[in-house]
């Protein structure tokens, strides 16, 4: 496991070299300057890009923020120039990471919940209700989810506000926005790994030496269905946890999604750069937790993972 770990994280470190480099390169084929703006004369914006190093050649560019990125400096903002990139990391990263992880719980805890329901439930019309309530859902992109909570929850009926995270009502429309998806899921993969394992032999075996049936699922059964469900919790959680630019910008939230728009809006370079190797930093990392805890739940896989 350890050998793993170490060659993911090796693997890591590369694909983040791969993602700096083809976004240092994307980003100067954004049109304009960064410091252009319809008050600025091209002799002001030619010094403040000397200034910046904007006019040195691009691989001079390139082999500069990759020295200063390998230091950890992610430079400082072109828009708020005496702000660095880091400080605004910090700044946003726990707006966004409570937005996140409040989702997340949520649509572990109720996405298992109906999983559980559908996959123990006699009664077909519940079993079928959950499936086609999940379909619904997970057709529903979060910017329309958000789009509609906002109109007849804040503007309609004005029980919850509709900007910022001030308070826990602040939470509760782009919450259930970034949590209707993920759940879905979560009670689909649920639903079959569970009904599935309720099937198998041991679980048989368990029924005739006298144990309940809510003893042996959640002591034995749910534990195994769970990793298929761990398998997509990984990469939903990286993607709440960086943001979800829109549903961020929808509710006026002054987390990462909403700077990242903005950074692109503004051909704010150094930003772009700085945010977009924080979020795969991030998504790297989370990938790594996730497997590891499939390894330990599935002894076949943390064999697989040993090379034995």
């Amino acid at each position: 496991m350890l050998a793993y770990t170490f060659k993911r994280l090796a693997a890591g470190l590369v694909s983040l070299f791969v993602l700096a480099t083809v976004t240092f390169f994307l980003v100067r084929l954004i049109p304009g300057s960064p410091f252009q703006s319809g008050s600025v004369s091209s002799q002001v914006v030619e010094a403040v890009e000397e200034e910046y190093g904007l006019n040195e050649p691009l691989f001079d560019q390139y082999a500069a923020y990759m020295g200063n990125l390998a230091r950890g400096d992610l430079g400082i903002s072109y828009q708020e120039p005496d702000t660095s990139v880091a400080e605004i990391i910090g700044r946003t990263w726990p707006v966004t990471a409570s937005l996140g992880i409040t989702a997340l719980l949520t649509a572990v805890i109720l996405g298992t919940g109906l999983g559980i329901l559908r996959a123990v439930s006699k009664k077909k019309a519940v079993r079928e209700g959950i499936a086609a309530g999940g379909m619904l859902l997970a057709g529903i992109p979060n910017f329309a989810a958000a789009i509609l909570l906002l109109l007849v929850f804040s503007v309609k009926l004005k029980w919850f506000p509709s900007a910022g995270l001030l308070s826990p009502a602040h939470y509760v429309l782009p919450v259930a926005a970034l949590m209707l998806y993920p759940m879905a899921v979560i009670s689909r993969l649920t639903g079959n790994a569970l009904a599935a394992e309720m099937d198998r032999q041991y679980v048989l075996f368990a029924r005739a030496k006298g144990l309940g049936r809510g003893r042996i699922m959640f002591t034995h059964a749910l534990k195994n269905a769970w990793v298929p469900v761990l398998n997509y919790v990984g990469p939903a959680s990286a993607f709440l946890l960086t943001g979800s630019f829109v549903v961020e910008s929808i509710f006026t939230i002054p987390g990462l999604g909403r700077e990242f728009v903005s950074s692109v809006t503004n051909r704010d370079y150094t930003l772009i750069l700085g945010l977009t190797v924080f979020m795969g930093t991030v998504v790297i990392l989370v990938n790594l937790a996730t497997d590891l805890v499939c390894a330990w739940l599935d002894p076949k896989l943390r064999r697989s993972y040993s090379g034995k």
